[in-house]
């Protein structure tokens, strides 16, 4: 079923439980405040917004054994797997608004137990800056916001690692990360030993966003899952101030465009995170505003005017 039959339920999870900065917390009413709701309602979409989850405050301590907040980490992903997966039994589309990025352990856990639970492919694309991929041996923070792919991928603590229906909950080659430019040495020895299938700056620079967007939804068909793990920080810092991980040199307004676009292309985008926007380093809401342009683009707002099999072929 496409995306555009589907109810679109949005999920609000105000913490930094996992972050290093605080402000994400205030991610959920900055998107509403930019009106998400009534953005995706103008694409025929119908809405539901069940409010926000509750969970543990953020204590800010140190970290400890090498994670900070690690209980309370699980406690606010245990509530998103439980509230994902809720939404997913309902046949709706879940759109989570973080909140910081650890909180993809949760939601991933959920949609990839339901793809399996369907007989689906799953397929994450992970649009960010960041890889993701950190341990607590090779970072000194402890922030689990660094961790959410290699928990995912079996590498991490085990409340974290064991969160879905297996261990791990996914195989690195259900992930393709896009705009990557911030990567840790030890970080990228690990991303390498497991083979993780990465599109990075350079690479983007060298070859264009459209090919990469063609590589990295090679193979998605109608058995497919498709789950967007949007972090904000994906975007250029000079078009979206609002993070608390600024890296220069990302994607362009334009190029950020392309990419919701050729997913919105597919129709089979059926659940979305959105994570990491800091109205607290944000401009006005420029950041919020900027963020729910490109959620329009990815249900269907489109820049283009000519058929698309008038596009050039390589």
């Amino acid at each position: 079923m496409s995306h555009t039959r589907k109810t679109v339920s949005l999920i609000g999870v105000p913490t930094d439980i996992g972050a290093g900065h605080r402000g994400a917390s205030m991610g959920p009413e900055a998107l509403r405040v930019a009106r998400i709701g009534e953005a995706l309602e103008s694409r025929g979409v119908a809405v539901l917004d069940g409010g926000n989850l509750s969970g543990p405050r953020n204590p800010w301590q140190p970290p400890s054994a090498g994670y900070r907040h690690l209980d309370e980490v699980v406690a606010w992903n245990t509530a998103v797997r439980d509230a994902v997966a809720a939404e997913l039994d309902r046949d709706h589309l879940p759109i989570m608004l973080g909140g910081d990025h650890c909180l993809a352990i949760g939601s991933i856990a959920a949609v990839a137990a339901h793809a399996r639970k369907t007989r689906r492919k799953l397929r994450i694309l992970w649009l960010d800056a960041h890889a993701d991929f950190n341990t607590s041996a090779i970072t000194p923070t402890g922030n689990v916001h660094g961790m959410p792919v290699s928990c995912l991928c079996g590498i991490g603590p085990a409340p974290l690692v064991e969160i879905g229906d297996r261990k791990p909950v996914l195989d690195p080659d259900q992930i393709r990360q896009i705009g990557i430019r911030s990567v840790d040495e030890g970080e990228r020895r690990l991303v390498h030993d497991v083979g993780l299938d990465i599109y990075d700056m350079r690479y983007i620079d060298e070859v264009g966003m459209r090919r990469v967007m063609e590589e990295a939804l090679d193979g998605v068909d109608a058995d497919t899952h498709l789950h967007v793990s949007f972090d904000v920080d994906f975007l250029d810092p000079t078009i979206a101030p609002g993070v608390g991980t600024t890296v220069k040199g990302g994607p362009s307004y334009r190029e950020a465009q392309l990419v919701m676009e050729m997913i919105a292309d597919t129709g089979l985008l059926a659940s979305l995170d959105i994570v990491e926007l800091n109205p607290a380093f944000d401009k006005r809401n420029k950041t919020a505003k900027l963020a729910v342009d490109l959620v329009e683009s990815l249900f269907g707002k489109s820049t283009l005017m000519r058929p698309q099999s008038a596009a050039p072929k390589d």
